[in-house]
C-alpha cells in the first residue's frame, strides 16, 4: 500500500489556493531556501533522539531507536523542532492515500478542492496521482504548490489529475537561485512555460528580500517570459515581502523591502501585462 510522510493538515485554508481548501504538507523537500519560512518540512527525521526528553507532555517515544510521536498527547509547543539540528520534525504522519481520504471527506461539506504542499509535495508524487484520482472522483479539485523541480511534463499522468500549479520562481537569475536554494532553477522555468502553455499556471510566487535579490530583474523576466500566455489563463502573481517569521536564525537579518519598492515591482508586473498581481 503506497503511503506518504505528511508534516500537517490544514482542514480549511483559504490562502492555499482560490476558495476554501484542505491544504496537506508533506515532509521532505530538495531545495534548501535560506528565507525558508518552515524549515522542519526540508528532511527527514534521523532519529538522533535529541527531541524526545525535551517534550513535556510525553508525546514522543522511542521504539526499536525509532521516535514516535502521539498526537493524541501533543499540545503543540514544538519544543521538538526547536531543537531540532537537522530541519526535521518527529511529528510526521505516514499515511495511506484511504487514511487522508478518511480525513477529507469530513471537510467536503465545507472545501473546494485540495492543495498539496510542503516541503515538496511532488516528490511523493506517485502518492499524489493515486490521491488526486479519488479526490476527483469527490467532485474536489486538485491544485500542486510546488517548487517546480520536477519536470511536470515528463510526468502527463499527474498532470491529467492535476487542476492548477501554484509556482515558486524564487528568482529568474541561475546563479542567484543557487545561491539561495542550493539548486538549479532551468526546470523551474521550464515548468512555467509549459504549465501556462496548458493553462494549469494558476500562479507565479516569488519571495522578494531587500540588498540580497535582484527583485526588479526577477520580475521583469518572469512577467516578460509569461505574458503571450495571459491569453490562454490568466496568472496571477504573488510578490511576497520577506518576513522573519519562522526563518532559521542564522538567516534572520535578511531585510523586507519597502512599501514603496514592492509597489514598484507591481508596476514592473502590470506594464507587463500581469494584471492580477497580488502583495503579501
Amino acid at each position: 500500500m503506497i503511503r506518504a510522510k505528511v508534516n500537517k493538515i490544514i482542514d480549511s485554508s483559504v490562502v492555499d489556493g482560490p476558495g476554501n481548501r484542505t491544504a496537506i504538507f508533506f515532509q521532505g523537500c530538495n531545495f534548501n531556501c535560506k528565507y525558508c519560512h518552515n524549515p522542519e518540512t526540508i528532511n527527514h527525521c534521523v532519529n538522533c533522539l535529541k527531541c524526545v526528553d525535551k517534550c513535556p507532555s510525553k508525546a514522543l517515544t522511542v521504539v526499536d531507536g525509532k521516535v514516535l510521536w502521539n498526537k493524541d498527547n501533543c499540545i503543540n509547543c514544538d519544543n521538538c523542532i526547536k531543537v531540532c539540528t537537522f530541519n526535521a520534525s518527529p511529528k510526521i504522519q505516514n499515511l495511506s492515500v484511504d487514511e487522508l481520504l478518511s480525513h477529507i471527506k469530513r471537510n467536503i461539506p465545507f472545501i473546494k478542492g485540495i492543495t498539496t504542499s510542503g516541503g515538496e509535495c511532488t516528490l511523493q508524487k506517485d502518492f499524489l496521482i493515486e490521491l488526486f484520482k479519488e479526490t476527483r472522483k469527490l467532485g474536489l479539485s486538485n491544485f500542486l504548490d510546488s517548487n517546480g523541480s520536477i519536470r511536470f511534463s515528463d510526468y502527463p499522468e499527474l498532470m491529467e489529475y492535476t487542476d492548477a500549479v501554484m509556482l515558486d520562481i524564487k528568482s529568474i537569475d541561475k546563479d542567484e537561485h543557487i545561491e539561495l536554494t542550493s539548486k538549479s532553477n532551468e526546470i523551474v522555468l521550464e515548468n512555467a512555460k509549459y504549465l501556462a502553455s496548458i493553462g494549469k499556471l494558476f500562479e507565479i510566487r516569488t519571495v522578494v528580500i531587500d540588498d540580497y535579490l535582484d527583485n526588479r530583474k526577477t520580475v521583469y523576466e518572469i512577467t516578460n517570459m509569461l505574458r503571450e500566455y495571459q491569453k490562454i489563463k490568466e496568472i496571477r502573481y504573488k510578490i511576497i515581502r520577506y518576513r522573519h517569521f519562522g526563518v532559521r536564525e542564522e538567516f534572520s537579518h535578511m531585510k523586507a523591502p519597502s512599501e514603496e519598492e514592492m509597489n514598484n515591482l507591481k508596476d514592473i508586473a502590470n506594464k507587463n501585462g500581469f494584471a492580477n498581481v497580488l502583495l503579501v
